[in-house]
């Protein structure tokens, strides 16, 4: 996985910048219930989502388990606490609504992505909402020649499937209540990209070579045509969970 303090300062470039978390913005607050005043944002990173979450009348703060990126988050205007997100230090039933952007499909360890979603509702009052990204990495298969490339080695059971997710929540005592979708920009790689990504750990949630190296697999994709021309932007699904 990615060191993500060392990451800190370049993230965003890597990540579609500002078009993307705008994006990731306008879904998340499209799904939030009506009067929410309070929301927290689970592995806030460095904040690029989080600062443009902020309404009048809505208070908004993250969460991340890495200084790096809670340190970039701070300074952008955003509060940041240091924090995993299995084990928040937030009252019980004190929050209008958790989000959690790009995150669940990181949370390898068993039981995590699980945890995760009991704490989310754990911290909700009654009727507050957790809202979440789900599919992740399999929003990325366009359906182009990376893709192809990529097919045979990628990982069997992703960490935030939306049916997992659901189960999860359900289990939490969150009934599903709306989604939405939207466009990642930026992120439509390159075959020269997607080879220096998947050696620079990048697709560690989403590919585990098998029968060949990591060079051998960055070097198929480099070897792709027109290996400057981005492929297409994913489009990213979001659900929404309310608190019983």
């Amino acid at each position: 996985m990615l060191d993500y303090d060392a990451q800190a300062r370049d993230y965003d470039a890597t990540r579609g910048g500002a078009p993307r978390a705008e994006a990731a913005a306008e879904a998340l607050l499209g799904l939030l219930p009506p009067g929410t005043r309070t929301l927290l944002d689970l592995g806030c990173g460095t904040g690029i989502v989080t600062a443009r979450l902020a309404r009048p009348g809505l208070r908004v703060f993250g969460a991340d388990s890495s200084y790096g990126m809670a340190a970039r988050a701070a300074e952008r205007g955003v509060p940041v606490i240091l924090a995993s997100g299995t084990r928040l230090p937030v009252r019980t039933a004190a929050l209008d609504a958790v989000g959690a952007v790009w995150l669940l499909h990181l949370l390898r360890a068993p039981g995590a992505v699980e945890a995760l979603v009991a704490e989310a509702a754990r911290v909700l009052r009654p009727g507050g909402a957790f809202v979440t990204t789900v599919d992740k990495d399999a929003a990325h298969d366009v359906g182009s020649d990376i893709d192809a490339v990529l097919a045979p080695h990628l990982t069997p059971a992703p960490a935030d499937a939306s049916a997992d997710v659901t189960a999860y929540a359900a289990a939490a005592g969150l009934r599903p209540y709306a989604g939405a979708a939207f466009t990642g920009h930026g992120q439509g790689r390159t075959p020269r990209q997607a080879a220096a990504d998947l050696l620079a750990g990048r697709f560690a949630s989403r590919v585990g070579p098998r029968g060949v190296t990591a060079a051998q697999l960055a070097a198929e994709l480099a070897a792709l045509p027109d290996p400057d021309r981005p492929r297409a932007d994913p489009g990213y699904r979001v659900l929404a969970f309310a608190r019983a």
